[in-house]
Protein backbone atom coordinates (compact mmCIF):
# COMPACT_ATOMS: atom_id res chain seq x y z
CA UNK A 1 0.00 0.00 0.00
CA UNK A 2 2.88 2.32 0.68
CA UNK A 3 6.59 2.64 0.17
CA UNK A 4 8.80 5.09 1.99
CA UNK A 5 12.03 6.20 0.62
CA UNK A 6 14.23 9.09 1.66
CA UNK A 7 15.85 11.34 -0.94
CA UNK A 8 19.38 10.53 -1.94
CA UNK A 9 20.97 13.01 -4.34
CA UNK A 10 22.53 16.49 -4.41
CA UNK A 11 24.11 18.49 -7.23
CA UNK A 12 25.50 21.89 -6.22
CA UNK A 13 25.44 23.78 -9.55
CA UNK A 14 29.05 23.07 -10.46
CA UNK A 15 30.45 23.64 -6.95
CA UNK A 16 31.72 20.78 -4.78
CA UNK A 17 30.48 20.36 -1.21
CA UNK A 18 32.62 18.58 1.34
CA UNK A 19 31.26 15.09 1.99
CA UNK A 20 31.20 15.67 5.77
CA UNK A 21 28.85 18.64 5.33
CA UNK A 22 25.97 16.84 3.61
CA UNK A 23 24.33 13.44 3.36
CA UNK A 24 24.40 13.33 -0.43
CA UNK A 25 26.60 12.90 -3.52
CA UNK A 26 27.86 16.13 -5.08
CA UNK A 27 28.85 15.14 -8.63
CA UNK A 28 26.75 16.15 -11.61
CA UNK A 29 25.13 13.13 -13.30
CA UNK A 30 25.23 10.90 -10.24
CA UNK A 31 22.63 8.11 -10.35
CA UNK A 32 21.52 6.01 -7.37
CA UNK A 33 19.41 2.87 -7.79
CA UNK A 34 17.34 1.21 -5.05
CA UNK A 35 15.43 -2.07 -4.85
CA UNK A 36 12.49 -2.77 -2.56
CA UNK A 37 11.59 -6.27 -1.33
CA UNK A 38 8.55 -7.62 0.53
CA UNK A 39 8.54 -9.68 3.72
CA UNK A 40 9.28 -12.83 1.70
CA UNK A 41 12.31 -11.09 0.17
CA UNK A 42 10.60 -10.88 -3.23
CA UNK A 43 11.51 -7.88 -5.38
CA UNK A 44 8.54 -5.52 -5.64
CA UNK A 45 9.97 -2.35 -7.22
CA UNK A 46 13.03 -0.33 -8.24
CA UNK A 47 13.64 3.40 -7.93
CA UNK A 48 16.22 5.38 -9.89
CA UNK A 49 17.32 8.90 -8.87
CA UNK A 50 19.24 11.14 -11.29
CA UNK A 51 20.72 14.57 -10.48
CA UNK A 52 19.11 17.33 -12.58
CA UNK A 53 19.48 20.84 -11.18
CA UNK A 54 20.42 22.93 -8.15
CA UNK A 55 19.66 26.56 -7.38
CA UNK A 56 21.80 28.30 -4.76
CA UNK A 57 21.24 31.28 -2.49
CA UNK A 58 24.37 31.85 -0.44
CA UNK A 59 24.89 28.72 1.66
CA UNK A 60 21.29 27.58 1.08
CA UNK A 61 20.17 25.62 -1.97
CA UNK A 62 17.29 23.79 -3.66
CA UNK A 63 18.07 20.45 -5.30
CA UNK A 64 15.91 18.98 -8.05
CA UNK A 65 16.33 15.47 -9.41
CA UNK A 66 14.34 13.00 -11.45
CA UNK A 67 12.76 10.04 -9.68
CA UNK A 68 11.79 7.02 -11.82
CA UNK A 69 9.72 4.26 -10.24
CA UNK A 70 9.99 0.89 -12.01
CA UNK A 71 8.25 -2.46 -11.59
CA UNK A 72 10.25 -5.69 -10.99
CA UNK A 73 10.68 -6.09 -14.77
CA UNK A 74 12.11 -2.54 -14.89
CA UNK A 75 9.09 -1.15 -16.72
CA UNK A 76 8.40 2.50 -15.87
CA UNK A 77 5.45 2.93 -13.48
CA UNK A 78 5.75 6.69 -13.07
CA UNK A 79 8.32 9.46 -12.95
CA UNK A 80 8.47 12.91 -11.42
CA UNK A 81 10.86 15.69 -10.50
CA UNK A 82 11.51 16.10 -6.77
CA UNK A 83 13.04 19.06 -4.96
CA UNK A 84 14.65 19.14 -1.52
CA UNK A 85 16.08 22.09 0.37
CA UNK A 86 19.08 22.80 2.55
CA UNK A 87 18.85 25.83 4.83
CA UNK A 88 21.34 26.58 7.59
CA UNK A 89 22.07 23.28 9.36
CA UNK A 90 19.00 21.32 8.21
CA UNK A 91 17.69 19.46 5.18
CA UNK A 92 13.99 19.71 4.36
CA UNK A 93 12.34 16.83 2.49
CA UNK A 94 9.11 17.17 0.53
CA UNK A 95 6.74 14.80 2.33
CA UNK A 96 4.93 13.97 -0.92
CA UNK A 97 7.85 11.58 -1.56
CA UNK A 98 6.77 9.43 1.38
CA UNK A 99 3.59 8.15 -0.16
CA UNK A 100 3.14 5.69 -3.00
CA UNK A 101 1.81 7.79 -5.87
CA UNK A 102 1.60 4.96 -8.41
CA UNK A 103 -2.14 4.65 -7.74
CA UNK A 104 -2.52 8.25 -8.95
CA UNK A 105 -0.33 7.99 -12.05
CA UNK A 106 -1.68 8.45 -15.56
CA UNK A 107 0.52 7.51 -18.53
CA UNK A 108 3.54 7.25 -16.24
CA UNK A 109 3.14 10.69 -14.64
CA UNK A 110 1.28 12.19 -11.69
CA UNK A 111 -1.77 14.29 -12.75
CA UNK A 112 -1.55 18.01 -12.07
CA UNK A 113 -4.89 17.95 -10.21
CA UNK A 114 -3.56 15.80 -7.34
CA UNK A 115 -3.97 17.87 -4.16
CA UNK A 116 -1.07 17.57 -1.71
CA UNK A 117 -1.00 19.03 1.80
CA UNK A 118 1.40 18.62 4.72
CA UNK A 119 4.74 19.84 6.01
CA UNK A 120 8.41 19.17 5.22
CA UNK A 121 10.43 16.56 7.09
CA UNK A 122 13.54 17.94 8.80
CA UNK A 123 16.91 16.18 8.95
CA UNK A 124 19.82 17.79 10.85
CA UNK A 125 23.13 17.90 8.97
CA UNK A 126 25.00 16.88 12.12
CA UNK A 127 22.75 14.41 13.98
CA UNK A 128 23.72 12.90 17.33
CA UNK A 129 22.52 9.64 18.86
CA UNK A 130 19.50 10.39 21.05
CA UNK A 131 18.31 13.44 19.11
CA UNK A 132 14.52 13.75 18.88
CA UNK A 133 13.20 15.12 15.57
CA UNK A 134 9.96 16.96 14.62
CA UNK A 135 6.94 15.00 13.36
CA UNK A 136 5.97 15.19 9.68
CA UNK A 137 2.81 14.51 7.70
CA UNK A 138 1.37 14.45 4.20
CA UNK A 139 -2.05 13.92 2.61
CA UNK A 140 -2.93 13.42 -1.05
CA UNK A 141 -6.31 13.45 -2.78
CA UNK A 142 -7.49 13.02 -6.36
CA UNK A 143 -11.07 13.28 -7.57
CA UNK A 144 -11.83 11.30 -10.72
CA UNK A 145 -15.51 11.53 -11.66
CA UNK A 146 -17.48 10.10 -8.75
CA UNK A 147 -14.39 8.50 -7.15
CA UNK A 148 -12.33 10.25 -4.47
CA UNK A 149 -8.88 8.70 -3.90
CA UNK A 150 -7.11 9.66 -0.69
CA UNK A 151 -3.82 8.71 0.98
CA UNK A 152 -2.06 10.11 4.02
CA UNK A 153 0.91 9.44 6.28
CA UNK A 154 1.92 10.79 9.70
CA UNK A 155 5.54 10.17 10.74
CA UNK A 156 5.94 10.50 14.50
CA UNK A 157 8.34 9.53 17.31
CA UNK A 158 11.32 10.34 15.10
CA UNK A 159 14.72 9.71 16.69
CA UNK A 160 18.41 9.37 15.85
CA UNK A 161 19.27 5.93 17.23
CA UNK A 162 22.97 5.27 16.62
CA UNK A 163 25.98 5.39 14.29
CA UNK A 164 26.96 2.06 12.74
CA UNK A 165 28.48 0.36 9.69
CA UNK A 166 25.97 -1.13 7.24
CA UNK A 167 26.61 -3.42 4.24
CA UNK A 168 24.28 -3.50 1.22
CA UNK A 169 24.70 -4.50 -2.42
CA UNK A 170 26.33 -1.15 -3.25
CA UNK A 171 28.99 -1.54 -0.51
CA UNK A 172 29.72 -0.94 3.17
CA UNK A 173 29.02 2.49 4.68
CA UNK A 174 29.28 4.33 8.01
CA UNK A 175 25.67 5.33 8.70
CA UNK A 176 23.34 7.22 11.03
CA UNK A 177 20.35 5.07 12.05
CA UNK A 178 16.99 6.86 12.33
CA UNK A 179 13.72 5.41 13.66
CA UNK A 180 10.09 6.54 13.46
CA UNK A 181 6.48 5.38 13.58
CA UNK A 182 4.42 5.74 10.39
CA UNK A 183 0.63 5.91 10.63
CA UNK A 184 -0.76 5.64 7.10
CA UNK A 185 -4.18 5.59 5.47
CA UNK A 186 -5.02 4.62 1.88
CA UNK A 187 -8.58 4.56 0.56
CA UNK A 188 -9.92 4.11 4.11
CA UNK A 189 -7.48 1.37 5.15
CA UNK A 190 -5.29 2.36 8.12
CA UNK A 191 -1.92 0.86 9.05
CA UNK A 192 0.82 1.58 11.57
CA UNK A 193 4.44 0.54 11.21
CA UNK A 194 7.88 1.21 12.60
CA UNK A 195 10.48 2.50 10.17
CA UNK A 196 14.26 2.23 10.44
CA UNK A 197 16.44 4.17 7.96
CA UNK A 198 20.19 4.35 7.57
CA UNK A 199 21.93 7.42 6.05
CA UNK A 200 25.58 7.81 5.03
CA UNK A 201 27.21 11.20 4.54
CA UNK A 202 28.31 11.78 0.97
CA UNK A 203 25.89 9.07 -0.28
CA UNK A 204 22.38 9.43 1.16
CA UNK A 205 19.96 6.69 2.17
CA UNK A 206 21.64 3.29 2.35
CA UNK A 207 18.67 1.16 3.36
CA UNK A 208 15.30 1.23 5.12
CA UNK A 209 13.12 -1.36 6.84
CA UNK A 210 9.41 -1.41 7.74
CA UNK A 211 8.00 -3.46 10.64
CA UNK A 212 4.39 -4.14 11.65
CA UNK A 213 2.94 -3.77 15.17
CA UNK A 214 4.17 -7.26 16.07
CA UNK A 215 7.72 -6.36 15.11
CA UNK A 216 7.75 -8.52 11.95
CA UNK A 217 9.64 -7.21 8.92
CA UNK A 218 7.20 -6.22 6.16
CA UNK A 219 9.45 -4.63 3.53
CA UNK A 220 12.98 -3.38 3.05
CA UNK A 221 14.76 -1.15 0.55
CA UNK A 222 18.49 -0.95 -0.14
CA UNK A 223 20.94 0.91 -2.33
CA UNK A 224 22.16 -1.45 -5.06
CA UNK A 225 24.24 0.79 -7.32
CA UNK A 226 25.87 4.22 -7.57
CA UNK A 227 26.88 5.49 -11.01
Amino acid sequence: MKQFLFLTIILFSGLVLKAQETFFPTKNGTVLIYKTFDKKDKLTSLVKYTIKDVKTNGSDFDITYQCESLDPKEKLVFKEDITIHQKDDKLYFDMSNFINKSAFQQNGEIPANVEITGNNMEIPLNPKAGDLLPDANVAMALKMGFVNMKMSADIINRKVEDIEDVTVTAGTFKTYRFSSVVNASAMGIKTSSKMIEWYAKGVGTIKSESYDKKGDLQAHTELVDIK
